[in-house]
């Protein structure tokens, strides 16, 4: 058996081999974005001090005292040339915690800092807090937008899984330092995903919202929402209104959700979302992708059908299987998108694209037409006004 030492060293040769690797596209790609063949985050980034008791008298068997079950879910925005990811990092105890993990190049070599971010509560504490999205605002902070859960203060004796999730909202500078706000307010029974728009629509604040009635489903109302405020500082929505409502069997039919924040492009406001059927084998979350007006955010102009991307191989596998999420984007000015998501609740992935090929996917790509008939009919006449080019 190795003795303390040995068995620290071999620890960290493991830890650099789990995180000092150069990552590549997946190639030839399907025109619209490249995947990688690595994650860029995973449990394994986790660094040593986080997870193991270096202490050879309190801990002489070098055992793992306070494990790391998940990495997912990143914000995601790029400061002073830098990538910085803020993952949801689960423990074994299932609590949930964010942590900064930043990269050169947004593709690999992701490091996180030495300690998890700290945020502070409200008067009422939170259970579990996960899921942020990053935006840098007009009005010049960081907001960060995420899911805070507490027990359902209505749940029945001995029923342990009920709860209630509200939007939570942190803003800062620098990464460093978070202020909390009080949670956002809406009419809605339960509020996730909820996304702050990067910039003002007629000097107030507006966020994009998924009203529910249950922690789990979507109930009577579902859908992406869109709802406006006058501050963050005490942010209150009387009123929502779903821009794109979860459809009849379509790939957002149990519920959908805003990603990160919408891209600004000449066109209109370009959305990466995620959508959620059921199946035989439970929930299957995908990403997909609409448009909405420069001019009416709230008016969609465009809805490519289908999916924009789905788990594949080995993202299929993890702690809620045949799951793809993202709440976390960068554009950067030369029009590079970089799209974080994670799958199956476990890994942190990228796709690398640009501006041009999003516009091109979300203006080109047919909509659904939501009924066989019609969707066959789409599909030959795509066929034969393909037949001079074959």
């Amino acid at each position: 058996m190795l003795n303390f030492n040995e068995r620290l060293l071999s620890l960290k040769s493991e830890f650099r081999i789990n995180t000092e690797y150069k990552n590549t596209q997946v190639k030839p790609g399907n025109g619209i974005f490249y995947r990688y063949e690595k994650p860029v985050l995973t449990a394994h980034h986790a660094p040593l001090a986080w997870r193991y008791d270096l202490n050879p008298e309190t801990n002489p068997f070098l055992m793992e005292r306070l494990g790391i079950n998940a990495v997912l879910n990143p914000g995601a925005i790029e400061l002073n040339n830098k990538f910085y990811l803020v993952a949801r990092v689960e423990g074994y105890d299932r609590k949930s915690f964010f942590a900064v993990a930043e990269s050169d190049n947004g593709i690999d070599g992701f490091q996180f800092w030495d300690k998890p971010c700290v945020i502070p509560e409200t008067d009422e504490p939170d259970t579990n807090i996960y899921d942020m999205r990053l935006v840098k605002h007009e009005d010049g902070y960081i907001y960060g937008l995420f899911c805070t859960e507490r027990k359902d203060p209505d749940a029945k004796p001995g029923d342990e899984s009920s709860a209630v999730a509200q939007c939570g909202i942190v803003r800062t500078i620098d990464l460093l330092t978070w202020e909390r706000l009080p949670d956002l307010k809406t009419r809605s029974a339960q509020q996730r995903n909820v996304v702050l728009h990067p910039e003002f629509i007629d000097g107030k604040y507006a966020l994009y919202t998924r009203p529910q009635d249950s922690f789990i489903e979507a109930g009577a109302g579902g859908g992406i929402g869109i709802g406006f405020t006058d501050s963050m500082e005490n942010a209150v929505i009387d009123v929502e209104r779903v821009i794109d409502p979860k459809t009849y069997h379509t790939i957002k039919e149990s519920k959908n959700g805003q990603g990160p924040a919408p891209i600004k492009t000449s066109l209109g406001w370009l959305h990466i979302s995620h959508g959620v059927r059921n199946t035989a084998a439970g929930l299957r979350y995908v990403l997909y992708s609409f448009m909405t007006s420069l001019d009416d955010p709230t008016k969609v102009i465009y809805r490519p059908g289908g999916y924009f991307l789905a788990p594949e191989g080995a993202e299929r596998i993890g702690d809620v299987s045949n799951v793809v999420f993202s709440n976390g984007l960068i554009a950067r000015d030369n029009g590079d998108v970089f799209i974080y998501y994670a799958s199956s609740d476990t890994r942190c992935h990228v796709l690398t694209t640009t501006v041009e090929r999003l516009v091109d996917y979300v203006v080109n790509t047919p909509e659904d037409p939501l009924v066989t008939a019609k969707c066959v009919k789409q599909r030959i006449d795509f066929i034969e006004s393909n037949q001079a080019f074959l």
